[in-house]
């Protein structure tokens, strides 16, 4: 197993249906351009109310890019 090195990006995925989406559409759009994505860590959760309902969420990740040999 040899030794990797990561680049550490910050991305921001909104979504009107859930966290897991905002999440999921942050990694999927990152996705079609960086390559070598590995892992991520949510660092921030964010939501916008409306009518005292959640309308919208916005979550901030940092992703780990393992850079190549």
């Amino acid at each position: 197993m040899s030794d990797h090195v990561y680049k550490k990006i910050e991305l921001t995925g909104s979504s009107t249906k859930s966290i897991d989406d905002a999440i999921t559409t942050a990694i999927g759009k990152a996705s079609k351009t960086l390559r070598n994505l590995h892992w991520f860590e949510v660092t921030e959760t964010r939501g916008l109310i409306e009518d005292g309902k959640v309308a919208y969420w916005q979550v901030t990740l940092k992703v780990g890019l393992r850079l190549e040999d």
